[in-house]
């Protein structure tokens, strides 16, 4: 089976792994959380990482940090895992979910700027924050969004978990990355990210005294000193320093995936062009992806190549569910008609698109893709 995204272990992992193991330090104290949080930040542009223990634990501490509490309100994307809309139930808010726009598959621009101005002209409560998810490895349309959140004073945070490296290559944020632009952006290093702690995420900021708070808070909001008193109630939601190993290592080698993935990509692109039945990913303007997921829509739903593309030797799998279609969140707002959202899901597949995968496997997945349209 040729797997859909893998993890590519062979820089020196291993070797600092060893060192955690040598040297005792396995759990959330040592050496290499800080040392991984410090090149992080340099890597994506930003003055403070907050290293925490998986990508949902970043987006509930943004949530957190930002105020969110029981009746508030958070707009996010309806076309989104459902990680990027959960953690506003643990807070007691109300998720309203924006259909996407076909252009990037993220949400939908005008739709949330719209919202906002009709609220403020009508004299409505405002949406705490925007949450902006940056799908698949495709940075979202932001410039409106943040225009938007600063007149109305709405925290906008990024959801930056599936397109680490993507940048915005026009416009006022031009050389900026993804989860640069908010308030807070939130990353995850699940196993099937284009780097990986086995788990893991990370938290950026521009605001030092918002990082401080959060390094407070996934401590289980222990004050300093020997003592184990704590004045609020707080999280445990560090990162150990196996995985911040992990991670030191996998972004010394965070640009050679990158490339890979472009390339990838690229290929993909060439031999599916004008291929009947099959609709390659976006190629929006002024915005570099990273391609996290190779994803494509077919001309009918997705079960069915699916099954096929398994019995030929090829992992894939289908794009999230739109929110809105799950129990959950049934009832909660929806901007748009969520077509959009409801056509990316019953459609796409994603393929494979390991930043280990060989010439020889790409070309097998390319073949069993034409054979299934055929």
């Amino acid at each position: 089976m040729i797997a859909l995204a893998e993890p590519n272990l062979s820089g020196n992992e291993s070797e600092y792994i060893r060192q955690c193991m040598d040297t005792n330090f396995v759990s959330s104290v040592g050496p290499f959380v800080p040392r991984f949080e410090e090149a992080f930040a340099q890597f994506v542009g930003t003055p403070h990482a907050v290293a925490v223990s998986n990508g949902t634990a970043a987006i509930h501490m943004a949530l957190i940090l930002a105020g969110v509490g029981p009746g508030d309100e958070v707009i996010v994307s309806d076309f989104t895992f459902a990680a990027s809309g959960n953690p506003i139930f643990y807070q007691g808010g109300t998720p309203i979910l924006v259909d996407s726009e076909f252009d990037t598959w993220n949400l939908e621009p005008g739709l949330v700027v719209e919202e906002l101005d009709r609220r403020a002209r009508l004299g409505l409560r405002m949406p705490k924050v925007v949450l902006a998810v940056h799908i698949l490895g495709y940075p979202a349309r932001i410039e409106a969004i943040a225009d938007a959140c600063d007149r109305h004073g709405v925290w906008l945070i990024e959801d930056a978990a599936e397109a680490l490296g993507a940048r915005y290559t026009d416009g006022p944020y031009k050389g900026r990355q993804v989860g640069t632009i908010g308030r807070i952006g939130c990353f995850s290093f699940n196993g099937n990210k284009i780097m990986t702690t086995g788990g893991g995420g990370m938290l950026v900021s521009s605001d030092a005294a918002l990082a401080q708070r959060a390094k407070y808070l996934i401590t289980q909001a222990k004050l300093p000193g020997y003592a184990y008193f704590h004045n609020e109630v707080g999280y445990n939601y560090r990162l150990t320093n196996l995985a911040a190993a992990l991670g030191v290592a996998q972004l010394e080698r965070l640009d050679a995936f990158l490339d890979k993935k472009a390339d990838i990509a690229r290929t993909y692109d060439e031999a599916f062009q004008g291929l009947e039945g099959l609709r390659c990913p976006p190629r929006p303007t002024g915005l570099t992806p990273t391609f996290w997921l190779y994803s494509v829509m077919f001309s009918r739903p997705w079960e069915q190549p699916l099954e096929q593309l398994l019995k030929r030797g090829v992992q894939t799998r289908p794009l999230w569910t739109a929110l809105h279609l799950m129990p959950p969140y049934q009832g909660v707002p929806l901007l748009g008609s969520g077509k959009v959202s409801e056509s990316l899901c019953s459609f796409g597949l994603s393929l494979p698109c390991s930043t280990s995968l060989s010439k020889k496997d790409q070309a097998m997945v390319i073949e069993a893709v034409r054979e299934i349209l055929k």
